[in-house]
């Protein structure tokens, strides 16, 4: 999977970030995260989305919210510091979404602003409006109210914010979970600082990574971070060939093996009627048998130029008894041929 820079790729699961504003120019910008949830879902069943977030633009962070409501993979969304305005409501998309004890969510109405004359200030207004009623009807959703009454306690030109535990009650969160301790009476703004700047520790610990990648001998032409990644991507694209490659491998060994095993029986075949032969032309006896079969296994050529040299005490009788093809010896044959003749004189 290539790696984009929201993205934390694992085993059996990726990560991507929600960390910082949202909007087109952002941290979070809306095509960032549509491309590289496509990639992540391409590759994993599960996905986490980690929050730290102030919020943003309302257009862009719909576009995320449906971006990851489409996904074919199972969204789960952990608020680690604070999910305000418009992270809030990306936040709903969690099926589960956990927070943090320490962690917080806020919700409000709109904000926005107009330069001209009444009538385009008045359609700024209208744009506000909307945007406000489908933002009710998301929060609507998750939280089984109607639209009205999200308007009602939520769009009241408050800010609203909510502590884990209150909005676990709410039914805003499916669940808590401790996250690294920080002071419970800290501000919003504190808490975003917080899980922003460990964020950004996390990102100069993937940066020494990638320093020392690049002193191993694999990585000794990668001039810089990009280099380091096409070249992990060479040895990922190996690495997947090598089950192809080991089955191949095994089928050739047994080809192999049982080429070999013929190879050995036609040989044991070839000895068997050589030594065969050396005992019916009387060049050796029957407990020599066992020796050249031996000797044969040993050092064939030697063994069988031996053979050749000991003389053939066969009789011309041994000949003449032994079978034919149709298992009548030479001599029964031609003393039947002997009495036929006879018989009729």
């Amino acid at each position: 999977m290539k790696r984009f820079f929201n993205t934390i790729p694992g085993d059996d699961a990726c990560c991507i970030l929600l960390h910082g504003d949202i909007g087109y120019y952002d941290s979070v910008r809306s095509a960032d995260i549509a491309r590289e949830l496509l990639e992540a879902e391409a590759t994993f069943k599960k996905i986490d989305v980690r929050i730290n977030s102030m919020g943003g633009d309302v257009y862009a962070g719909i576009a995320i919210f449906n971006a990851f409501r489409n996904c074919k993979a199972e969204i789960t969304i952990y608020v680690d510091g604070v999910a305000a305005s418009m992270a809030s409501v990306i936040a709903l998309c969690g099926k589960p979404l956990y927070m943090s004890k320490y962690a917080r969510l806020m919700i409000h109405g709109v904000s926005g602003g107009y330069y001209g004359n009444k009538e385009e200030l008045k359609s700024c207004l209208k744009d506000i409006e909307t945007l406000e009623a489908t933002l009710c009807d998301m929060y609507a959703e998750k939280l089984q109210l109607t639209p009205e009454e999200i308007r009602t306690r939520y769009f009241d030109g408050a800010d609203h914010w909510l502590t884990a535990e209150e909005a676990l009650k709410l039914g805003f969160i499916d669940g808590i979970y401790d996250a690294e301790p920080i002071p419970e009476d800290s501000t919003p703004e504190q808490v975003f600082s917080h899980y922003q700047n460990h964020y950004n520790q996390s990102l100069n610990t993937d940066k020494n990574m990638f320093e020392q990648l690049k002193k191993r001998p694999l990585f000794a032409n990668c001039a810089n971070d990009e280099d380091v990644l096409k070249r992990i991507d060479e040895l990922e694209t190996t690495a997947g060939k090598v089950p192809d490659l080991e089955a191949a491998n095994g089928k050739l060994k047994d080809e192999v093996d049982e080429y070999k095993k013929k190879e050995n029986e036609a040989q044991e075949a070839a000895d068997e009627t050589l030594v065969n032969t050396a005992f019916e032309e009387g060049r050796i006896t029957d407990p020599e048998k066992t020796v050249y079969r031996a000797a044969l296994k040993t050092d064939r050529e030697k063994t069988e130029a031996a053979l050749k040299t000991l003389p053939v005490k066969r009789r011309a009788m041994d000949n003449l008894g032994a079978p034919l093809a149709d298992g009548e010896s030479a001599w029964a044959k031609r003393q039947k041929e002997i009495e036929a003749k006879n018989s009729k004189k």
